[in-house]
């Protein structure tokens, strides 16, 4: 199947073609079709299944003049499209992929954010928009001080719904919806459908929407090569090192748990000559930017950081992941080990593993289906043994009485 079956428009397809796009991914072969024809969706889909074309594509097709038969003029302080994203990061590469889509389609579009001065935000609103990309705190901010309106608002996205939930945005988030029209298509991407995303779908979509989904083992680990090794707690950053060095690594995504954890990790590494960055909540917007920038170009080889400063790195050819720090979730595992292996290459995931994060390895093992590749190092010997992972293990608070 090629994007030329859904009818887009040729200036998209001319776009997605320059940017190396040649066949519709899982969750785009069943989104566009159902987006363009108006449908309200629900969907889960983990980040690199190519989710944010999903929504991007047919939102562009739907608000051009291609679709309507002639150009709209907006009004000062409109917006057409709206989607909301948990994180600064997400918000800027979302916006960016919007703009690389819709590069030969007369529409505009801008991303909304904290941590930054909002009176350029507000300049640009002054005269509309007709796609905003917007963390809900600041638009909220910005809808408070009248310098955006909701009156001409035609698509709602929820993007990385159950994200937004874990960052505590459900107040905004009802606020927002509270202020948008009635009439409107909803669509609602979440890395899960969980009882709580599936509350927040109820409150945001009045319509019957239609359900897609899309396997996360099967999206996201199919070309990833998954092992862990068992550490002691104080040897791991001179695994880490041990790793970079003697498997003359190139390039790494380390994800930790702690903005002070990154900062004193890429201080152990600089002292044994490996030169890192870390992004977390401690560094300015700005700074963060400019890492994530530098990454992405290949200027820095080891970014260390904290999961929500890593939502919205979306690199196509990252060879590889790390777990410096198991996460408490399974999900947050599958979407950390998403940041590799996509478009089509091949990708590493290791995880470092304690004894204290068993109960964490077994649900993650669970979830997956299958046992992760153990491996060790003689270098590197284990006072604290980690047992076998049992699969259908369940932690103790998730037990039934």
């Amino acid at each position: 199947m090629s994007f030329s079956m859904f009818t887009l428009c040729d200036p998209l397809l001319k776009a997605i073609t320059e940017l190396g796009y040649t066949q519709p991914t899982a969750i785009q072969e069943k989104a566009i079709p159902s987006i363009l024809s108006g449908q309200d969706v629900i969907a889960a889909a983990q980040t690199g299944t190519g989710k944010t074309a999903s929504f991007a594509l047919p939102i562009l097709q739907k608000l051009s003049a291609y679709q309507t038969g002639k150009e709209r003029k907006l009004r000062g302080k409109r917006i057409r499209a709206l989607i909301l994203a948990p994180t600064r990061e997400l918000a800027v590469q979302v916006e960016a992929s919007i703009s690389a889509y819709g590069k030969y389609v007369e529409l505009s579009s801008m991303a909304i954010y904290g941590g930054v001065d909002s009176d350029e935000q507000k300049q640009r609103l002054i005269w509309g928009v007709d796609i905003v990309v917007a963390t809900p705190g600041r638009l909220l901010d910005l809808a408070h001080q009248r310098a955006l309106h909701f009156d001409e608002l035609e698509v709602f996205v929820l993007d990385e719904a159950d994200r937004m939930l874990d960052m505590g945005f459900i107040d905004d988030i009802n606020k927002i919806i509270e202020r948008l029209p009635v009439q409107r298509q909803n669509l609602l991407f979440s890395a899960t459908i969980s009882d709580d995303v599936r509350a927040l779908a109820r409150r945001a979509i009045h319509n019957d929407a239609i359900e897609l989904a899309i396997k996360p083992d099967k999206a996201t680990s199919a070309k990833i090569d998954q092992w862990l090794v068992t550490v002691d707690k104080g040897n791991k950053s001179a695994l880490l090192s041990y790793l970079i060095k003697e498997r003359q690594w190139q390039q790494a995504l380390i994800f930790i748990e702690t903005k002070h954890g990154a900062a004193k990790l890429v201080s152990q590494l600089e002292k044994r000559g490996i030169h890192a960055e870390s992004i977390h909540s401690g560094r300015t917007q700005a700074v963060r930017e400019q890492i994530l920038t530098q990454f992405k170009a290949g200027k820095v080889k080891f970014l260390v950081a904290t999961a929500i400063a890593a939502r919205g790195i979306d690199i196509n050819d990252l060879s590889r992941v790390v777990n410096y720090d198991l996460p408490d979730q399974p999900d947050d595992y599958i979407h950390r080990i998403g940041r590799t292996g996509r478009a089509g290459a091949s990708g590493e995931a290791i995880s470092f593993v304690a004894k204290d994060n068993f109960r964490n390895l077994c649900a993650i093992e669970s979830r997956l289906g299958h046992i992760i590749e153990r491996k060790a190092f003689d270098e590197f010997p284990v006072k604290k043994t980690v047992p076998v992972s049992i699969l259908n293990y369940v932690p103790k608070h998730q037990r039934s009485n």
